[in-house]
């Protein structure tokens, strides 16, 4: 009877194991929740709607876009550092938040420490934009009107040392001009206010210009070339190059098991061959430049040095 009530001890056990490795295997086995630490509306939105779409047929549960805005990326952020290191919490965001902000205020979490890269989406490069109908027609033309008026020019970006307001902060430092800088909680608030006449000029990525259509004017560029006929790029103009160059990227809790950023990791590498998905990037303007966890990590502790030094030359007195 003993050895009976063993072995049945033992399969019990064994039953047991093989359940809990099939459970293990299961993941994702229930919807995944994506934090954007921005506004809506804003471009990491407009991304996250196009890729949150197709991915579920790769991953077998939805992935859920929760909008966090606040202190320039923070709050957001803060949350999904703390989140439990599951796989089933992840962040999409992008380099200045990620590693910039570290260099400028006491955080509530360490972004390299706490995160880590599933995957780089893309790319891109910021715009300046005025209202269709701004008296300025040229980044010249304003530049120089802000050069005669200090301090009047109104310069409207997404959050404190965020992807607007580093491109715009280096632009008017390096042509002399004194400008106000209004603060807004991500791309898509600060589109609204300059739509509602309350800035001069903001920032803006492809897929909102695109999304804006003729109710803006793009005045000049990142990058080497520009996607918009007729407008100069920033280096055309005479500026220093690399200024305006955004990431985007999906981070998980550090410590999330490796098994589940290997799935997250495939479900990605399925999607950028998707053919819906590449149509629908393309739509809205957007490249489509995946890159690796492990390689963007790479990168990530590149910038790490790299906005130190930014930062302190921004920061430096006069």
């Amino acid at each position: 009877m003993r050895t009976r009530s063993v072995a049945k001890s033992i399969l019990t056990l064994v039953l047991a194991g093989g359940l809990g490795l099939a459970h293990a295997q299961a993941y994702p086995e229930k919807p995944i929740t994506l934090i954007i630490p921005l506004g809506a509306g804003g471009s990491h939105d407009l991304n996250a709607r196009v890729f949150t779409s197709v991915i579920p047929t790769y991953l077998g549960q939805p992935m859920v876009v929760k909008l966090m805005p606040g202190a320039g990326g923070q709050i957001g952020t803060a949350a999904a550092a703390k989140a439990p290191p599951d796989g089933y919490t992840l962040i999409f965001s992008h380099n200045y938040i990620d590693q910039l902000q570290q260099h400028v205020e006491k955080l509530p979490y360490d972004p390299t420490r706490d995160l880590v890269t599933i995957a780089r989406l893309n790319y891109a490069a910021a715009a300046i934009v005025v209202r269709a109908d701004s008296r300025f027609k040229t980044l010249k033309e304003m530049f120089d009107w802000g050069r005669q008026n200090p301090g009047k020019l109104k310069f409207g970006h997404s959050g404190n040392w965020g992807a607007f307001m580093v491109p715009g902060a280096l632009l008017l430092a390096e042509a002399g001009v004194d400008a106000t800088f209004i603060a807004h909680k991500g791309g898509g608030p600060v589109m609204q206010a300059l739509l509602a006449g309350d800035i001069d000029f903001t920032g803006a990525f492809p897929s909102v210009i695109k999304a804006q259509g003729d109710r803006i004017r793009v005045l000049a560029t990142a990058g080497e070339k520009s996607p918009y006929p007729g407008v100069p790029t920033f280096k055309e103009l005479g500026f220093k190059g690399g200024i305006g160059e955004m990431t985007r990227i999906v981070l998980a809790p550090r410590g999330t098991p490796a098994e589940r950023q290997k799935a997250l990791w495939e479900a990605f590498v399925k999607l950028n061959q998707d053919k819906t998905y590449l149509t629908l990037m393309n739509q809205i303007g957007e490249n489509v430049e995946l890159m690796s966890g492990p390689d963007y990590e790479q990168v990530r502790a590149q910038q790490k040095a790299d906005y130190k030094k930014l930062v302190d030359e921004m920061t430096k007195k006069k």
